[in-house]
């Protein structure tokens, strides 16, 4: 399949890639302002963190940043070269298109086009990486309508299980199961856009990094001219782990990306204080979902890996899981990790999160304590009795985002569980969207 074009605004002209040469610290790259809040109790299930709920990406040659693989036991690298990182990623801005493929269409989608676009960002650290994001262009559609960043949940630290992997999965564990509602919005003419929202490092649990992907992406969208979307309004979405990614996009917009015309975003089951999250899953005793706390640590340390330098606090059952779970996909580290405890994978009982660095490192990537609010109207719904993500998180942040004046409009799903809600409320964020690209006066339930 052809790769095709580099740079920021994208034709069809042939590729040609450029010549390697060192890499250097890009002067121009958007970075959010670096605000740094205190935690309370830690453990290494502090790793946990949206661990319930989280995602995957890309791969090729693993080399932005100053991480290491053997220190962070990095994923396998993808044998497509489509996910290589470049030598040269100084030379493009945030949201560069840096190259891009036509791909067959996802099973289960019709009446569209997908590509898939690799393009700039910025990881955790500051650095550039390539990150990759797959978009669905509807047959019928007008120039410059709406345009949906769907920020999907994975749970997983393998490059395979990535959406721009899982849509074209035969693994039933892996199927991308929105596929239903996302035809909805391609009938009515809104391009999709998926992203692969962890970074080429499958930095599972770097809550804050996903927000930068989703952004980034739809910028490389929005300048990818075969989409005609370069003037469009935009919308966001995504639940639970994908709601993350969501949350952190409409936080971080205002600076980060405020070239962006985002006019509403919605987002449900969003853990926003990692901290509280992690202390019920096996800091101190055996948890069924302990392997998601893991996952989670290993994705931090890829991420952090100066400030998490995981290896060095692992026993020996702890360097077992560490290394079989480097390229797990859900079920996987739910096997992996059942019945453990994050004592039980410690060298003495000794935690890497009882490590001030490390537990800021956590706290960075909980949304409750980032200053920031949202200029974009919200939508946010969630399972009043939900015992997967701390609910109370959810109202102190929107409360805050209330009183800074952010129009948010909150639905409390009557249902008694983390998935029923996604399934419950879906419905009303994707209507709540349309009505923001009809340009419908958002509504407000603020109390």
């Amino acid at each position: 399949m052809p790769t095709l074009v580099l740079g920021t605004r994208v034709g069809f002209r042939a590729l040609r890639r450029p010549a390697v040469r060192p890499r250097a610290a890009h002067a121009r790259t958007h970075r959010p302002s670096d605000r740094r809040v205190t935690t309370g109790q830690t453990g290494l299930a502090l790793a946990a963190v949206a661990a319930l709920t989280l995602g995957a990406l890309t791969a090729g040659t693993l080399s932005a940043g100053p991480a290491h693989a053997d220190d962070v036991a990095l994923p396998t690298p993808l044998p497509d070269p489509f996910y290589a990182q470049p030598a040269d990623l100084d030379r493009f801005h945030n949201g560069d298109v840096i190259s891009v493929r036509p791909r067959p269409n996802p099973p289960g989608f019709f009446d569209v086009a997908t590509y898939q676009l690799r393009f700039r960002s910025t990881d955790s650290q500051g650095h550039p990486i390539a990150a990759v994001t797959t978009v669905l262009i509807p047959t019928k559609k007008k120039a410059d309508g709406p345009l949906l960043s769907f920020q999907h949940i994975i749970n997983a630290v393998g490059l395979e299980c990535a959406p721009s992997q899982a849509l074209w999965t035969q693994d039933p564990n892996l199927t991308i199961r929105e596929a239903p509602g996302l035809n909805v919005a391609l009938q009515r003419g809104w391009t999709v856009a998926i992203p692969d929202h962890l970074g080429p490092r499958s930095a599972y649990g770097a809550a804050r990094l996903g927000g930068q992907i989703a952004l980034d992406g739809i910028r490389a969208v929005r300048n990818f001219a075969p989409a005609r979307v370069a003037h469009s309004d935009v919308g966001l979405a995504g639940y639970s782990g994908g709601g993350m990614a969501t949350a952190w996009a409409a936080a971080l917009a205002p600076t980060y990306a405020p070239d962006l015309p985002i006019v509403g975003a919605a987002y449900g089951g969003v853990p926003m204080d990692l901290v509280r999250m992690a202390e019920g899953l096996g800091y101190s005793s055996p948890h069924p979902a302990f392997g998601l706390a893991f996952a989670a640590a290993i994705g931090l340390s890829r991420g952090y890996p100066q400030q998490i330098p995981m290896q060095k606090y692992l026993s020996a059952t702890g360097v077992r899981m560490y290394t079989e779970m480097r390229n797990a996909c859900t079920n996987d580290i739910l096997r992996l990790g059942a019945g453990h405890s994050a004592q039980q994978v410690s060298v003495g009982g000794k935690q890497i999160f009882e490590n001030p660095t490390a537990r800021q490192v956590v706290a960075d990537n909980s949304l409750v304590g980032y200053p920031g609010v949202p200029k974009t109207p919200i939508f946010e719904w969630h399972s009043p009795t939900d015992v997967l993500i701390p609910v109370s998180a959810i109202d102190q942040t929107i409360r805050r985002y209330c009183r800074a004046g952010a129009r948010v409009q909150q639905f409390s799903t009557p249902s008694p569980d983390h998935m029923s809600a996604a399934v419950i409320g879906l419905p009303a964020a994707f209507s709540y969207l349309s009505d923001r690209f009809n340009d419908v006066p958002a509504p407000d339930n603020c109390r």
